[in-house]
């Protein structure tokens, strides 16, 4: 038979060529995001069917999600260096490459997954949305149920390390009856929890369900903790007062007086009348004014953050870019990342691994957008004073965003039953001083147990 082809140009077969590699690569494409798409959590259903169910959960990421995100670190295209010989410009570019290569080189996810299922893990739905949770009784009867609130960019692995100090204090050197039954729930929106279709997931609504959830695990009676937007849910929590809630314990205080708040969206310098905790904590407010641009974007347009679930280290650089009283990145994140001391301080206990497992497991659940959507459904004053009534116990560690005065913390919560001012600690207080920031919440919800 003629062949009446017209013979391929080099030019056409280059064409035909890439054509072919760009649809073979296309389908490699495709089944890789359909394996990274499998997921990450078995749960047992207990086969009621009811989904307020409290049901089992277990992690266990597929290997080609590992396998897909050492590939998309080692893929990303680099900017060019800061042009300052500081961290004003944000996260410097020879430390989240630092972070990347180890990311995708040593990094072991498999010994975070496997701390987590170590420990029991849940989930129930609560209005329509699946909660997850990590519940821990203590081996002391009398124990205290405590739930216990993750911020951002945390999640519940910023509280591992304090499980069982708070749950066993006999082998830390407190009394059995300094134990506390924990809770532990991921945020909506956060980490295992499911991701909210309506825009009503904010503050208020998550310090409600916190109170259905204690009562569905058959807590009568319970305090809460918190630090960042965790330490807000307690502190709307107190303002609430819900009839089961015994009080509150906060390493977030919000305290900020209203002729402060004042001065200080005007930009005025210190109020003359000011004692020495006042101005101090007026000047760090004040720094704290020009540190807060990510809550600005995650406030008012999270949707917009696309870069957070499609490049890892995008996500990594802007979950890192977060203050603390030392500055920006905070402190103990970046002395783990670095290892040295930033600003004369150490990283404490958080190692390169634990901040790494925080960033993973914001990756592995894709919920860097879902999480900013947490910031747009709270508008509100995070540090405004509470105008609280329930019991209060409040540690002000010096390395957070501010440190809270004690005359400031008198006219925040009306019913101040301790305050404290730990020699050290920061941001993440229960990360990188977990013994301390036992201790701390121990003694400040001690007088709950004599009441």
């Amino acid at each position: 038979m003629e062949d009446n082809r017209f013979p391929q140009s080099p030019s056409r077969r280059r064409f035909v060529g890439a054509t072919a590699a760009t649809i073979a690569a296309g389908s490699l494409s495709q089944l890789a995001f359909s394996e990274a798409s499998q997921a990450i959590t078995e749960i047992v259903d207990p086969g009621s069917g009811d989904k307020r169910a409290v049901r089992s959960l277990r992690v266990h990421v597929p290997e080609p999600q590992l396998v897909d995100l050492r590939r998309r670190i080692k893929a990303t295209r680099w900017p060019e260096r800061e042009t300052v010989t500081d961290d004003s410009q944000g996260v410097p570019l020879a430390m989240i490459q630092k972070l990347a290569r180890h990311w995708s080189t040593d990094y072991d996810w498999r010994k975070c997954e496997a701390r987590l299922n170590a420990l029991p893990n849940y989930v129930t739905e609560i209005d329509g949305l699946d909660i997850h949770f990590i519940h821990v009784r203590s081996k002391h009867d009398d124990a205290m149920p405590l739930i216990v609130t993750h911020g951002w960019p945390g999640s519940v692995i910023e509280q591992l390390k304090i499980i069982d100090p708070l749950t066993n204090p006999t082998a830390y050197g407190a009394s059995a009856s300094d134990a506390f039954h924990l809770v532990i729930p991921s945020l909506p929106g956060y980490g295992f929890s499911g991701k909210p279709t309506t825009p009503d997931w904010g503050v208020e609504h998550t310090a409600r369900a916190w109170v259905v959830l204690m009562k569905r695990l058959g807590y009568a009676k319970f305090a809460s903790q918190g630090g960042d937007l965790g330490g807000i849910v307690s502190n709307v929590m107190a303002r609430q007062a819900p009839p089961e809630l015994l009080g509150i314990h906060t390493n977030f205080p919000a305290t900020v007086p209203p002729e402060i708040v004042k001065a200080l969206q005007a930009g005025d310098p210190p109020p003359a009348n000011l004692g020495e905790e006042e101005r101090l904590a007026y000047g760090q407010l004040s720094a704290l004014s020009k540190r807060r641009a990510y809550a600005v974007a995650m406030g008012t347009r999270p949707q917009t953050l696309y870069g957070l679930v499609d490049s890892p280290v995008a996500l990594a650089g802007w979950l890192l870019d977060h203050p603390d009283g030392y500055g920006q990145p905070a402190a103990a994140l970046m002395s783990a990342v670095t290892g040295r001391t930033i600003n004369g301080h150490l990283a404490g206990a958080v190692t390169l691994d634990d901040v790494l497992d925080d960033i993973t497991l914001y990756w592995l659940t894709n919920t860097g957008v879902s999480a900013a959507r947490f910031y747009w459904a709270s508008q509100f004053n995070f540090y405004a004073a509470a105008n609280a009534t329930a019991p209060t116990a409040v540690s002000a560690f010096p390395g957070e965003n501010y440190q809270a005065p004690h005359s400031w913390s008198e006219r925040a919560y009306h019913n101040l039953i301790y305050y404290n001012r730990p020699d050290k600690g920061g941001h993440f207080a229960a990360w990188e001083q977990p013994q301390l920031f036992a201790q701390e919440v121990r003694t400040g919800l001690s007088p709950l147990r004599k009441a």
